[in-house]
């Protein structure tokens, strides 16, 4: 039951229901206006929190567009580039976002906060002003009522009269005024309902509009987001790669130092104690110096230099050697000693101690300028009958070969194929075309053990550094021209065995939708073997990339390269030092394509080993980008190789490596990797039961199949798809489908939903 209407008739009869009714409306009134008080008071909490708020993203997004990642080495590629790039992106993005916050906290000040404080005012505190004053009649209607009865019947008539008339014209007074509070209660009544909703309902207005500009600035940022998550991947198994070579390059020098000093101009470098004597009471101290040496002028340079004291270097002295002796324990209290004698001291020999006897032969060896050099292979008639029987025996039996030239072979049967092909007398004996005795494996890890064991890469230790440069910059066409213009400084038998290796390089590639070797994962296995740097650094593995560009131009633009002569007005390479161009612009790159079927790109390391060969070789590194790193292609594709080991004939993966290495991005279209397992790592056993159905031994040849499973099984979809063509299911989050298969085409699974059978994505669902 609501209020009950104050009619105006009950005014002049003023019953004790109608006053009860009176202050029934004057009750509600008072608990509307403390409401909107209440609702003002939160209102502006609100816009102060919706201000912090705003502070608080706003620094936030400085600080993300302060900061700026440093690399290693003297160029990045593309995906770092657009990596650095994304903090700026994330602040921008930040900032439109505060933007439409700041206008939301002006609409809740000028549609909500100040027209509820106007109705607050000007309407229920004109109601009170209304009931002082209807109270104040009250009270002075009701006591001349009182007084004016109390009146003697024995005044004269003229004063009664009197007394009547001011009784009559107060008691109409008090009507008129009943009457106008009464219409105003009932006004305020109805007009609060309006009044009060009306700002709320442009408060959500506002509201909704700000979360709109949210989802609309969500919109376009998906489109970047894509693009990044590419980036990022490609970034990521650039790094495992890179990882890997690192480690490797520390554990060889952990193995052996002395063979992976740095190349430099000094022969040799390190720390010595060197003797210094003092007057007879004080006898001698040994004190520590870095000592550098160049044969070449023979020139001695050494530094005093103590870690204990806060690395303090002391000043240099440099001296001319004149000769060196080895210095017996029988003559010094010492042992690893020797003395130099400088061209400005004769006669003055000064005593080193070096910290070990291996140190002090490698130092004495080095003031001697004695060094060997062996060479095995060469690139002469011998070596180019090999790589024209290889390549033609791979183009006549294994150009469709699933991993050609990934897929190494025995290292036993490698090297005893080289023996035979490098020996004159049986090389012309080798048939490599009929004869089954030699798979292509074995084959192309033969050609690839030849161009890696040359004395010098077929690229040439002097052009290696030029050859990066270009990979590292510039347009695609400049890229071209410049490996073009460097192809032909090359020394002319390296270029004309280049030359046949790209062409059938190219050959290869061409066949790329059965042997999955497309142009990048070519590169990445010969960017290592025709190019390397002098030295081993950490440097020089990160420029290992750009040899694989390097490698990818040749392979794309062999005819250019090769079958014509470089524009003779090119200019010189540019020099290493100079920056890489900024990267373009987020808007110009391909955003938001899906990709209609996944392509396959082989993926596993598999060697067949005997009891001499137990690992795979370096270059089974993770497989490269689908699309052509040299290319600059703008939609950059995954790229990623199970981790694993060989243990005899058998593949053995961890299952956290494994889930690890599954790409599996929310918002990917489709995956453009093959994904072979989609399985949790939380569950070790479902993962070791799916590697049994994947790989096992075959008796009879010695040898692993991979095989796709047959075990069938449910699945749970984690993200939601719609099919783009008939034979693809479309399904939610939570569809589980049942008699779940892997199927023939790569990184798809068969499985059937609500009694209908098709595709579905490997990388939406998990199995249960």
């Amino acid at each position: 039951m609501g209020l009950q209407p104050l009619e105006f008739s009950d005014c002049y009869l003023d019953s004790p229901w109608f006053r009860e009714r009176v202050r029934a409306h004057e009750a509600e009134l008072e608990k509307t206006n403390k409401f909107i008080k209440e609702l003002l008071k939160d209102g502006k909490n609100l816009i102060a929190a919706t201000k912090n708020l705003s502070a608080a993203q706003r620094k936030f997004a400085h600080s993300l567009r302060d900061f700026k990642f440093e690399f290693i080495g003297d160029a990045e590629t593309d995906d770092e580039r657009y990596i650095d790039a994304s903090l700026h992106e994330f602040s921008n993005f930040l900032k439109n976002l505060e933007e439409q916050r700041e206008i939301l906290a002006l609409s809740v000040t000028e549609t909500l906060i100040k027209p509820l404080e106007r109705f607050r005012k000007e309407q229920l505190g004109a109601v009170k002003e209304e009931k002082k004053k209807f109270d104040k009649e009250t009270e002075k209607n009701y006591s001349l009522l009182e007084k004016h009865l109390n009146l003697s019947a024995k005044k004269k008539e003229l004063q009664l009269q009197e007394a009547d008339n001011l009784v009559e014209q107060n008691r109409k007074h008090f009507y008129e005024l009943s009457l106008e509070y009464v219409c105003k209660l009932q006004e305020i009544q109805e007009r609060k309902k309006f009044e009060c909703v009306e700002p709320v309902l442009s408060f959500f207005q506002g509201l909704f509009t700000f979360y709109h500009q949210g989802y609309e600035l969500a919109k376009d940022f998906n489109h970047y987001k894509m693009a990044l998550q590419i980036n990022i991947q490609n970034t990521r198994n650039r790094f495992e790669g890179t990882r890997s070579e690192v480690e490797e390059l520390m554990n060889k020098i952990r193995r052996n130092p002395q063979e992976h000093k740095r190349a430099n101009h000094f022969t040799m470098e390190g720390y010595l104690y060197v003797q210094e004597k003092r007057p007879a009471p004080f006898g001698s101290s040994w004190v520590k110096h870095y000592c550098m040496y160049r044969k070449e002028t023979k020139k001695f340079t050494m530094i005093p230099f103590e870690h204990r004291s806060g690395g303090k270097v002391g000043d240099e002295e440099l001296f001319v050697l004149t000769y060196c002796t080895k210095r017996n324990i029988d003559t010094i209290d010492r042992r690893f000693c020797f003395d130099l004698e400088a061209s400005d001291r004769p006669g003055v020999p000064v005593t080193m101690q070096a910290f070990s006897e291996e140190d002090r032969k490698l130092w004495m060896e080095a003031l001697d300028g004695k060094e060997a050099v062996t060479v095995i292979f060469k690139l002469d008639k011998i070596g180019f009958t090999i790589i024209k029987k290889c390549i033609s025996a791979v183009e006549t039996r294994g150009i469709n070969d699933q991993g050609l030239y990934r897929v190494v072979g025995v290292s036993s049967k490698v090297q005893r194929l080289l023996s035979l092909l490098m020996d004159a007398k049986t090389c012309n004996e080798v048939d490599l075309e009929n004869s089954v005795d030699w798979e292509v494996k074995t084959i192309t890890s033969a050609m690839k053990q030849y161009l890696r064991s040359l004395p010098e890469p077929l690229m040439t230790y002097e052009l290696h550094g030029e050859f990066i440069v270009p990979a590292k910059s510039g347009s695609p066409e400049s890229r071209v021209n410049a490996v073009h213009f460097l192809v032909h400084k090359l020394p002319e038998k390296n270029k004309e065995m280049l030359e046949i290796l790209v062409k059938h390089l190219a050959n290869v590639s061409k066949h790329a939708k059965r042997n999955l070797m497309t142009v990048a994962n070519l590169g990445v296995v010969f960017g290592p073997t025709l190019m390397r740097p002098q030295e081993e650094t950490v440097a020089a593995i990160m420029d290992l990339k750009f040899q694989n560009i390097v490698v990818e131009i040749l392979i794309e633009n062999h005819e250019k390269i090769f079958k014509t002569l470089p524009d003779a007005t090119f200019p010189e390479p540019i020099s290493m030092s100079v920056s890489p161009p900024n990267a373009p612009p987020r808007q110009s790159r391909r955003q938001g394509q899906r990709i209609k079927r996944p392509l396959a790109v082989y993926n596993l390391c598999l060697e067949l080993d005997d009891a001499d060969s137990h690992s795979c070789p370096r270059e089974d590194t993770p497989t490269g980008s689908i699309d052509s790193l040299s290319s600059q292609s703008p939609t950059p594709a995954f790229s990623g190789s199970p981790p694993g080991l060989l243990d005899g004939n058998h593949l053995i993966m961890d299952s956290g490596d494994l889930a690890g290495w599954t790409t599996n991005l929310p918002g990917q279209s489709r995956p453009s990797m093959v994904s072979w397992m989609n399985i949790p790592s939380a569950n070790p056993a479902a993962t070791n039961t799916a590697l049994s159905t994947f790989f096992f031994p075959n008796p009879a040849t010695g040898s692993d199949r991979a095989v796709e499973s047959a075990a069938h099984r449910k699945a749970r979809a984690v993200y939601p798809c719609e099919a783009e063509h008939s034979s693809e299911l479309s399904f939610q989050i939570g569809a589980i489908f049942e008699d779940v298969q892997f199927s023939r085409e790569p990184g798809w699974l068969e499985g059937t939903l609500n009694g209908k059978r098709g595709l579905i994505p490997q990388n939406y669902v998990q199995f249960l």
